[in-house]
């Protein structure tokens, strides 16, 4: 299933550039834009430059990454060139629209790239460069990556010209808030805490069904003061639909209240590492 997120992905993002930036003259950022400009300046293969600068990045940054990502990233790379080679004839010029492409290629580009993301693999250039400000700054992909665009576009500027270039900001503004919904969207987590006369029985369920730990409060009763275990859990907004399942099957009339969680600093949710 990753192999095949990987290659969707690629699809999607080739599709992103030679359909919708390539022929209404946008640019993007990180290593797909300077492949791009180089295509406009001597019509260099976007897929043949594009695969050689990323792997000199791999090269470079492999010891930031573990084996399965470095794996999946070379995959994402061979089959993002392979598609970049084979959709390259497939674009078509907006004419004066050319908002309407940046949306485009900023929904697509996002898009194959969020998925690529998701499963753990980066598509190598600017997304290594990324990866490595996530681990060592703390900062989001999509923000890393909006960084490190804004930066290639301003110097495409003198190829593109100024309005060309804004339209390719849009885009990849777009892009990378679209990365971060995919990336982050389904991790969102959520803090759940019970209150219930069964609450051993829900305790084992969270436990064996779920699989996720669970932390036992000690409360107590404003109106009785009698004292009130309180069951509080971490989980994902996916495993809510899961959650409500076990409480109507052990317990309809639990008292539970679920918070959205900003941000987890601990092993196995979110690691921090030192600079």
């Amino acid at each position: 299933m990753d192999y095949s997120a990987l290659i969707i992905g690629s699809l999607i993002f080739a599709l992103g550039i030679n359909y919708f930036a390539i022929p209404n003259m946008l640019s993007e950022g990180g290593v797909i834009g300077i492949t791009i400009i180089t295509y406009y300046l001597f019509e260099w293969s976007p897929g043949l430059v594009s695969f050689i600068l990323n792997l000199v990045l791999i090269a470079v940054g492999y010891k930031f990454f573990s084996r399965k990502t470095i794996i999946y990233t070379l995959v994402t790379i061979v089959f993002m060139s392979i598609f970049l080679e084979l959709t390259k004839a497939w674009g078509e010029q907006l004419g004066s629209d050319t908002l309407l492409a940046a949306l485009f290629a900023g929904v697509f580009v996002g898009t194959g790239l969020g998925i690529i993301f998701r499963v753990g693999g980066t598509s190598g250039g600017a997304t290594t460069l990324a990866r490595l400000m996530q681990q060592l700054l703390g900062w989001s992909v999509g923000k890393s990556m909006l960084v490190i665009d804004i930066t290639v576009i301003a110097l495409s500027i003198f190829v593109i010209g100024k309005e060309k270039a804004m339209y390719t900001l849009v885009a990849v503004y777009i892009g990378a808030k679209i990365i971060d919904k995919i990336v982050d969207g389904a991790d969102d987590r959520k803090a759940v805490m019970i209150i219930s006369k069964h609450q051993e029985n829900i305790r084992q369920e969270l436990l064996n069904t779920m699989g996720r730990g669970v932390t036992i409060l000690e409360g107590r009763g404003g109106y009785t003061l009698e004292a009130q275990p309180i069951l509080y859990i971490i989980i994902n907004q996916t495993e809510v639909v899961q959650l409500r399942r076990i409480l109507e099957r052990v317990d309809e009339d639990a008292y539970v209240t679920i918070n959205n969680v900003q941000e987890i600093f601990k092993r196995g949710f979110k690691e921090r590492r030192p600079k």
